[in-house]
C-alpha cells in the first residue's frame, strides 16, 4: 500500500471516528448513493459483478440504518423503517435482475432522505 494510499484511510478512519452520530448517518448516506449509482453504472455497462457487490454493499447500508432506529425512543421512526424495507426489497430485486429501474427507484427516495439528514445534522443542538 502506498503512503497516499495509508494516509487517505487514516483520514477516513479518523473522520468516522470523531463524527457526531447525526454526521455518521449522513455519512451512510452519501456512501449509500455513491453505490447506488456505481450499481446503476455498472449494470448499465454490463458488468454484472461490479453491480452486485455495490447491490450488496448498498443493501447493509441500508440494515445499518434501519438498525439504529430505536422506534422505543422515536415511535414515528416506523414510517422511516418501513422505508428502509421497502429500500431493500428494491435493492434485492435489482440484485437478482440487474435492472438499473430498481436502482433508479431507490435513488428517488435515498436523495431527498439524504439532503434531510443533511440539513438535519447542520441544524443547532436543542437546549
Amino acid at each position: 500500500m502506498t503512503t497516499s494510499a495509508m494516509l487517505r484511510r487514516r483520514y477516513n478512519g479518523d473522520a468516522v471516528t470523531t463524527a457526531s452520530p447525526n454526521r455518521l448517518v449522513v455519512m451512510l448516506y452519501d456512501r449509500l448513493l455513491k453505490d447506488l449509482n456505481s450499481a446503476s453504472t455498472a449494470i448499465g455497462g454490463g458488468n454484472i459483478e461490479a453491480a452486485h457487490r455495490a447491490l450488496v454493499h448498498a443493501q447493509e447500508i441500508v440494515a445499518e440504518l434501519s438498525g439504529s432506529l430505536d422506534l422505543s425512543l422515536w415511535p414515528e421512526g416506523a414510517q422511516l423503517k418501513a422505508l428502509y424495507g421497502y429500500l431493500t426489497e428494491r435493492l434485492v430485486r435489482a440484485n437478482m435482475t440487474k435492472d438499473a429501474a430498481f436502482v433508479a427507484q431507490c435513488l428517488e427516495v435515498v436523495d431527498p432522505l439524504r439532503d434531510a439528514f443533511a440539513e438535519a445534522a447542520l441544524a443547532p443542538e436543542p437546549a
